[in-house]
């Protein structure tokens, strides 16, 4: 017999736990070991195999599915370490487990380290320490066995929730994508009905249409050209074509009367219109900055504008950018003095308004915008009624001659419209021109490029 190891007193250990019942493979070459290990653990109601050297053990191994292996060390031929070496490499998952019943130290670290077994038991061995052993070698492997399936549980989901994100985000992409568009055809539908308004506020003044939009064009290019956000441009552009909301409700006589005809009562009526223009636009949310800026157009840099006297750092540049597109354009249409300007002399007046009414570097904006020359012609077709097609696109404004918006640029037509139209024009017997995009490849253009100052309104119905 070999010589056994002074095992450790084993302190008192609880009985074992019901577990679920396992194949055990004892494998010893003396059948009396062998057998006792049986009697031991019968009882348990694990299945038990027998093996008397380590080659028997390996061909159960490759025939039957098994828990664990507790081998003695030292047998003919292949040795415990050597076996349990073969298990871990063959069979990872099965429990390892030796028996020794000898001093040899270099023999059990190499059983630990080439066959990594869980633990080692010295001969003779208390019957309650292996069966301690043998249970926590079972419920390593079940809780190795677990953890497998646990990751593999949650690789599962990480890739189903992973796949309902990605589903997620795509729709919200989708919807957010949808938003964008109805948010972006919603802004054009408001600034439609902006130019709407300007267009019906001109009813009032004949041969002033379309003073509204160029005021509000040029604010806006003048705006970008100061570096103004996107944002403010808008804003500008809406002040611009709003500018004179507040003057619906001044006498018809007053306004045709230019300012520096104006006096007393006269004057001390128009210059409040940018308050009673303000009042009218603040309750739409739309339209609240803009409404700010028809209130300080009509401000000098000097401080000696109306209504609030502002000046300085106090006057907004975006007012400013308002308030000189007016006064451009307002001096071409004889609004500002009995005298209408052409373009040049009305650009010389802005010149020399620079440290009174504007600040020196709006006004510098506003040349630079005048120097530079005129952008390519876009394309179009000059196309009456009766040419009209499904599909086709407006290149400009169509005004009436009261300068009532009747078109928009980037209007689509369609069957319905043309058949409207051109019943129209047939039964009033207008010679109406359309201004059509031209998505011909090699199409020449066909209107005038106006300035980078100037707009120039379709012909109108």
């Amino acid at each position: 017999m070999d010589t056994p190891l002074a095992p450790a007193v084993p302190t008192a250990a609880p009985p074992p736990v019901a577990q679920l019942a396992c194949t055990l493979l004892f494998v010893d070459d003396e059948p009396a070991i062998l057998n006792a290990l049986r009697r031991l653990f019968r009882p348990l109601g694990h299945r038990i195999l027998l093996a008397e050297s380590g080659e028997a053990a390996l061909q159960l191994l490759a025939q039957e599915k098994v828990d664990l292996v507790l081998s003695d060390m030292r047998m003919p031929g292949m040795d415990g370490a050597q076996l349990l070496q073969a298990v871990c490499q063959g069979w990872p998952d099965v429990a390892r487990l030796l028996l020794t019943g000898y001093a040899d130290i270099g023999s059990i670290v190499a059983a630990v380290n080439q066959g990594e077994i869980q633990r080692y038991i010295a001969k003779p061995w208390d019957d309650q320490e292996l069966l301690l052993a043998v249970r926590e070698g079972l419920e390593r492997a079940r809780l190795r066995e677990e953890n497998r399936r646990l990751q593999a549980l949650t690789q599962a989901h990480n890739a189903e929730l992973e796949r309902r994100v990605a589903a997620r985000t795509a729709e919200l992409s989708q919807v957010n994508d949808m938003l964008e568009r109805a948010f972006a055809e919603l802004r054009e539908s408001f600034l439609l009905s902006v130019k709407v308004f300007a267009g019906l506020m001109e009813l009032r003044e004949a041969g002033q249409a379309g003073h509204a939009e160029r005021v509000g064009q040029l604010a806006r290019r003048l705006a970008a050209e100061l570096g103004l956000s996107s944002a403010q441009q808008d804003d500008c552009y809406a002040a611009g074509l709003l500018h004179e909301v507040g003057k619906i409700g001044l006498p018809d006589a007053l306004l045709r009367k230019p300012v520096s005809m104006m006096r007393g009562e006269e004057l001390a009526l128009y210059r409040r219109y940018p308050l009673l223009g303000e009042a009218a636009l603040m309750p739409l949310t739309g339209l609240r900055g803009a409404a700010r800026l028809v209130r300080a157009h009509q401000e000098r840099i000097d401080g000696l504008g109306f209504p609030d006297g502002l000046g300085g750092a106090d006057l907004p540049v975006a007012a400013q950018v308002v308030g000189l597109a007016a006064a451009f354009e307002g001096l071409q249409a004889g609004r500002l003095s009995e005298r209408r300007h052409d373009e040049a002399r009305a650009r010389a007046v802005i010149h020399g308004t620079a440290g009174t009414h504007f600040a020196p570097a709006v006004v510098a904006a506003f040349e630079r915008l005048a120097s530079v020359a005129p952008a390519p012609a876009t394309q179009e077709l000059a196309l009456p009624a009766s040419e009209l097609r499904p599909g086709m696109v407006m290149a400009s404004d169509l005004l009436s001659p009261q300068g009532t918006l009747l078109l928009a640029a980037g209007f689509v037509f369609d069957a319905g419209v043309i058949a409207t139209l051109r019943d129209l024009v047939a039964r009033e017997g207008l010679g109406t021109i359309f201004r059509i995009r031209d998505t011909r490849a090699a199409a020449a253009p066909t209107v005038r490029t106006p300035t980078s100052l100037e707009s120039t309104p379709c012909r109108s119905l």
